[in-house]
């Protein structure tokens, strides 16, 4: 039997979603957000990286149909050669740009509720909230109560962290409640334990996730650790992973796919930083079960350059990506399909530093030369689907 692997490249969407000036970032509404266009036109007129000048360098998703796929969803031209891939760009329903909604419809399934967002004002948290915490740690307190960024926050309350042992709580544009703390002074166990307690009352609100946020280091010096684990809200029907594995089948979650579905319907879980990812995902092109589903996530063009707005290390990464998946694309067995997509924007050119409304890319290997055209997030389950032969 044929296997599936569906990739998902975080963040890289290539504008032209319609209801786009309906969200913002800030009082800015997305539209004319294009993380990939514009990244592409960063590269040529040497705006990406000083000393730079030329194309983004991506030619195996360019020949898959990248560059069909942005002019199709954005009217932006790219150059590109003739697609040799099925391509399509997907449309979200989803009222949200983040990872739950967009990975869910992927999935299969819309949001069939609006999430809970904090107000951007401090504190961003009610008293039950913050008290829940409080109890669930052990302190008489929290840090942060506040919107703002994860390396900021650290570097900013990490000393006083230190002394008087409350946890760092902060959010974001996103539905989410983070809590960072030092995983040798509050210890890594402590702060997941805290974060699966008081899950369930976030989730409850319709909070999307819960994220642990250790790090390590000294004052002046705190990093970020791969230790992270996000605890989401639990979707509310079967989704893509389910059916494939109500279907007997194997199915496996390279990145954070396992915390996005909270496990549902994954058999095995392999992590780490995207490069390790990688690796992982060579791995079981040449090692998983026939009839499979693999589902990956490759979270650093979200984390590391869309939320900081670097559009020269957006571009590397993206050259970095392309390159290894002309190895990957050289290993499918002749009934493999690969399917690359992604989940929302963020399109480091644009303003504040939060996700941005766009449609993304749909590009098929595997299948042929062909056009999916305007397509719906969901018929990304339904293509999978069809390919395994399992039922939808």
């Amino acid at each position: 039997m044929g296997r599936a692997f569906l990739v998902v490249i975080d963040s890289v969407g290539i504008g032209g979603a319609p209801d786009a000036g309906t969200f913002f970032n800030g009082d800015v509404p997305d539209t004319g957000a294009n993380t990939l266009g514009h990244i592409i036109a960063a590269c040529a007129t040497g705006q990406a990286e000083e000393g730079r000048s030329g194309p983004l360098q991506v030619p195996h998703m360019m020949a898959l149909g990248l560059g069909a796929a942005v002019k199709l969803a954005s009217g932006q031209a790219v150059d590109g050669p003739e697609p040799h891939g099925t391509w399509g760009a997907a449309t979200e329903v989803s009222r949200g740009k983040d990872t739950p909604s967009g990975h869910w419809e992927l999935a299969g399934l819309p949001v069939p509720w609006e999430w809970h967002y904090f107000p951007d004002e401090t504190p961003a948290f009610p008293d039950d909230v913050v008290a829940a915490v409080c109890t669930a740690a052990g302190t008489t307190g929290i840090l942060g109560n506040c919107h703002a960024s994860g390396t900021t926050v650290i570097a900013d309350l990490g000393a006083e962290h230190l002394r008087t042992g409350w946890p760092i709580c902060y959010t974001s544009a996103d539905s989410v409640f983070q809590i960072a703390a030092h995983e040798d002074h509050f210890g890594l166990d402590r702060l997941l334990q805290l974060c699966a307690d008081v899950a369930p009352l976030l989730h409850d609100m319709k909070v999307g996730r819960v994220i642990a946020r250790p790090f390590v280091g000294e004052v002046g010096n705190f990093q970020r650790t791969g230790n992270r684990k996000d605890f989401a809200i639990l979707p509310p029907a079967p989704v893509l992973t389910n059916r494939v594995q109500d279907a007997g089948r194997a199915v496996y979650a390279v990145g954070k796919i396992g915390d996005i579905f909270s496990m549902q319907g994954i058999d095995e879980v392999r992590k780490g930083d995207d490069r390790t990812l990688m690796r992982h995902l060579g791995d079981l092109i040449r090692e998983a079960a026939d009839g499979s589903l693999t589902f990956a996530n490759f979270v650093e063009f979200d984390s590391l350059y869309g939320h900081r707005r670097d559009v020269s290390g957006y571009a590397r990464h993206l050259e970095w990506f392309d390159t290894e998946l002309g190895v990957l694309l050289g290993q499918l067995r002749e009934d493999d399909m690969l399917l690359v997509t992604a989940d929302h924007g963020n399109d480091p050119t644009w303003v504040g530093t939060d996700h941005t409304r766009e449609r993304v890319p749909v590009l098929v290997a595997g299948k042929g030369a062909g056009t999916l055209g305007q397509i719906a997030f969901t018929d990304v389950a339904a293509l999978v689907l069809e390919h395994l032969g399992v039922a939808q």
